[in-house]
Parts: structure tokens; sequence; C-alpha cells
């Protein structure tokens, strides 16, 4: 793990260089999500800065506590209610939270499934280490004979009636008739945290910022007279594979099988399971895209995920159901697959790199 913390540190540190030069970002830097965390700001005095960032990296911890898979957290004891067959009241938050995510897994047609924390678990990702063991292969059958979907899960506002009519404070009753749903927001909440924080930003008068969490990145305004400039991490190699600009309200996420881990038999198995299958992911090293709009900080980070589990043969067409023009694909043997939208805004370090650019 430390070898991935150090090469996102490096990766951070040559983003800071772009600005070399030029009048320094207040900048602060974390652990949260499982990943190095960073927020810049720029235009404004230390002393506004300070308590901005620190209001941003309070949100980044309650989302952590909040959404965590594995340790006790209002996620976990949801989970621990449907795996007994009952249900749980949550709070609007999660609950709108799980509803988006139904909705978007829905569009992904199944692809991007954040009801199989059982199959993640079994692959030994429910941990902060993982060791090199393959699962049972009944017990893999048995979660893909289960079927455990979004499209499983019920919300019922908590004690509404005509009589009691629904109230902020009530919360949700979720539940599923399947046992096997066991939610996972790996691919959403770091997504969900980036928009958060733009929200955040604004509200203490910031209107011109960086915030990373691990390669996911959301850019608010611009760096002096310039937008952003942030790269995108080479899945083999430290450093970036290419550099882009970002504007005010975009986004990049990056989903790569680099990040989460563990080799066994001289084969890698990353935590980017196939729902249909039961497997992690091969044949792809990394897929990023690029988002726009009030969330473009969730749909970065869910969007990349059914790309890279479409694979070479099905990443555009992915990328044309969930609604992206821009995204790029670096296949098992290092070659950059690209559409042309992104292609045009990249700055690859490796000038003589042979990219395929696609329509």
């Amino acid at each position: 793990m430390m070898s991935r913390l150090l090469r996102l540190a490096l990766l951070f540190t040559a983003l800071l260089c772009t600005s070399c030069g030029e009048e320094p970002a207040y900048q602060e830097q974390g652990y949260v999500f499982g990943t190095l965390v960073e927020v810049s700001v720029y235009g404004v005095p230390a002393a506004q800065a300070r308590p901005a960032v620190a209001a941003v990296m309070q949100e980044f911890q309650r989302l952590h506590h909040q959404l965590h898979a594995w340790q006790p957290s209002e996620l976990s004891a949801l989970n621990t209610a449907i795996s007994q067959g009952k249900s749980k009241r949550v709070s609007l938050e999660l609950a709108a939270m799980l509803q988006d995510a139904a909705q978007l897994s829905a569009q992904s047609q199944g692809a991007f499934n954040p009801a199989i924390g059982g199959l993640i678990q079994a692959w030994g990702f429910h941990a902060d280490e993982f060791k090199a063991i393959q699962p049972d292969a009944s017990v893999i059958a048995g979660l893909l004979k289960a079927h455990p979907q979004m499209s499983d899960v019920l919300f019922n506002p908590a004690g509404c009636s005509p009589a009691n009519p629904c109230s902020d404070n009530l919360g949700v009753e979720v539940s599923s008739h399947n046992k096997s749903v066991q939610f996972d927001l790996g691919g959403y909440a770091k997504g969900y945290a980036l928009d958060r924080a733009v929200v955040l930003l604004k509200q203490q008068g910031i209107h011109h910022a960086l915030v990373n969490i691990g390669g996911n990145i959301i850019a608010l305004g611009q760096h002096g007279d310039r937008p952003w400039r942030v790269g995108i991490q080479h899945p083999r190699k430290p450093g970036a594979v290419a550099m882009l600009a970002l504007n005010d309200g975009e986004a990049i996420g990056t989903s790569g099988d680099y990040q989460r881990y563990f080799e066994l038999g001289g084969k890698r198995y990353c935590h980017l399971i196939n729902p249909h299958t039961g497997q992690p992911m091969q044949g792809v090293e990394a897929v990023t895209v690029l988002t726009h709009g009030t969330r473009a900080g969730v749909l970065s980070d869910v969007v990349s995920k059914p790309l890279f589990l479409a694979g070479t043969g099905g990443w555009r067409a992915a990328a044309q159901q969930m609604a992206i023009d821009s995204a790029l694909l670096i296949d098992a043997q290092g070659a950059i697959h690209v559409t042309a939208a992104l292609q045009k805004r990249l700055e690859f370090s490796d000038k003589k790199v042979s990219v395929g650019v696609q329509q």
C-alpha cells in the first residue's frame, strides 16, 4: 500500500510543479477513503482558505465514516439488516445516494452495481491489506446465482401515511427481498465527496480550487490566468501519462487495476469485479473519463467503471450508453485508446506515443 501512496504523492508533487513560477495556491493533504486527498485553493488569503479547506476535510471524514463498507457505519449497519432479511431506517442523504446509484446502475445495464459488496468481500477487498488468495469457487457461484442488483432494493419513507405525512427527520426505510444485496459505494463515494467539496468551498467564498481524491479530481474556477492542469496517472509507471487542462466545473475520474489489487501465479487480480462473471476484470489497466455539470464528481467516479468492465471491445459503446464523449482506455499491453473529443485536449508525456483515436 505504501508504494501506491508514494506514487500518488509523487503525482501530486508533479501537479504542484505545473504552478511553479506563479503565485502559490494554499494546499492541504490528508488521507481519507483509503487514499491521499489534496485540496488546493487559489486567489484568497490563507486565513480565508484554511477554514474552508478544513470544512472540506471534515466533510470527507464524515462521509468516510458514514459509507464505510466493512467497518461500523450507517452503510454497514444497513448491510447487516438486509442480510438478516430486515429493513433499516437510514438518513435521507444515504437513501438519496442509493437511489441515485440505482438509476446509474440501470443506465449501465448493471455494469455499475453497488449491490455486489458480497463479491468484493469474497475476493478479499474489504480489508486495508489484501491477501493473495482466490475465493472458494462455490462462494462466487452462490453469489452469482443470487444475482444481487440495485433493482432489488426498496425505498419506503419511514412512518408515512395519509394521517401522518412524511417529514424530513423521519428518514427512509430501506429493504430488499434479496439477502445477498450488500452495498459497496466505493465507486460512488469519492465522486459524491467531490461534489460536496465544491458546494462547501463556494459557501465559504472560494471560487478557485482543485480537489483531488486519489485521482478523482474536480476543478473550481481556475489557477490565476489559466485553467487548472492535472495529470492522468500512468498505470505502470510513476508520473502522468498525459496532462489535461480542466475548465471550471469539470472533473476527471480514473478506474485502474493498480490501485487495489493482489498478484497470484503471475496474474493480477484487481478490485473491479465484473458483476456478471464474479471475476476481477482482466485486459484493461486503466480508464479515465472527463465529465462536467452539477454532478461532475459523481459521474467521474461512476462512469469509468462500466467502461473499464466493458474492455477494449465494448468501452466505446459503454461510453455512449453513459452519455460520455471524453474517455481514455489503456489496455493490458499498454496501448492507449482515446475518444476524439478527449484526444484534442491531452498533452501526452511521451510525444512519440502511439494513440488510437476513436470517434
